[in-house]
């Protein structure tokens, strides 16, 4: 049996999301908030099928995470996890699915799922209960962080040193301000139930990663007030300045909103 799990993020952004993993035993998506034929040529990309899934982990009920499951629920008879909260909000949303497919995850519990851990855990964001996840086998984990306002320290400690992170890096402060959202919406997303800003998610990883972690991913990078290069290059340079590795004990990775990374074994 091999050791640890692979992982690939299908899609990451404003207008999108989903994250595969999978071990010897189970093949996991996380979110499919694309359409179904677009979740389906994603795994494509990383040579995987739909059908070879057995259940979609949901992390919030926005359509960014939710659009394609219920079709991919329907046609692949895949079994869909969400705690109660988000449940009751989206339910409606995804149009019928059969009662035995409807699965609980509550938040900060951990699930099993035959070779792989799951430990869920609260965010601070505008959905009914947000929740994300570290995943976990043979002493690798990975965590799964975006959609939050902030990071509290008590969040810091449950995500801290994962040996590699998907964090969210959703807009640069500046260009968000001088940008064309009402007013309203601005202050949603600069709110402590918004998103995190570049230099948020730099100080959350600064807090948080430690001596195991090897790869960082930037993540739900807004079209509208982000610019790919700014985000990488104030991650950069945040961590830099704290005087952590960047480039030698570590790897910092952008992900793309219609393109998947590469499938990578942790």
């Amino acid at each position: 049996m091999r050791k640890g799990f692979q992982y690939s993020i299908l899609a990451s952004g404003s207008s999108g999301n989903s994250f595969y993993l999978e071990t010897d035993q189970k093949k996991i998506l996380v979110d499919a908030g694309l359409s179904g034929k677009k979740i389906t040529s994603l795994l494509a990309e990383i040579d995987r099928k739909p059908e070879d899934l057995d259940a979609i982990l949901v992390t919030h009920e926005h359509s960014d995470h939710i659009h394609g499951i219920g079709v991919l629920a329907r046609k692949y008879h895949l079994d869909v996890y969400a705690n109660e909260a988000t449940w009751q909000a989206m339910d409606a949303k995804l149009g019928k699915i059969d009662v035995a497919q409807k699965h609980i995850f509550e938040r900060e519990k951990v699930m099993t799922f035959g070779d792989l851990d799951i430990e869920s855990f609260g965010v601070s964001h505008d959905a009914a209960d947000p929740q994300f996840y570290r995943f976990m086998k043979d002493d690798k984990s990975f965590v799964m962080l975006t959609d939050t306002g902030y990071v509290s320290d008590r969040l810091a400690a449950i995500v801290e040193n994962a040996d590699a992170y998907l964090i969210e890096s959703n807009h640069d402060i500046e260009i968000l301000r001088a940008g064309s959202y009402s007013w309203n919406l601005k202050q949603r997303i600069l709110s402590d139930k918004g998103h995190l800003c570049n230099e948020d998610g730099a100080e959350a990883m600064i807090r948080s990663m430690g001596n195991r972690t090897k790869k960082i991913y930037l993540g739900h990078l807004s079209k509208e007030n982000n610019i790919r290069e700014l985000a990488h290059m104030t991650m950069t340079n945040e961590l830099a300045q704290a005087d952590l590795g960047v480039g030698i004990d570590f790897k910092i990775y952008d992900t793309s909103p219609d393109s998947a990374t590469k499938l990578t074994r942790i």
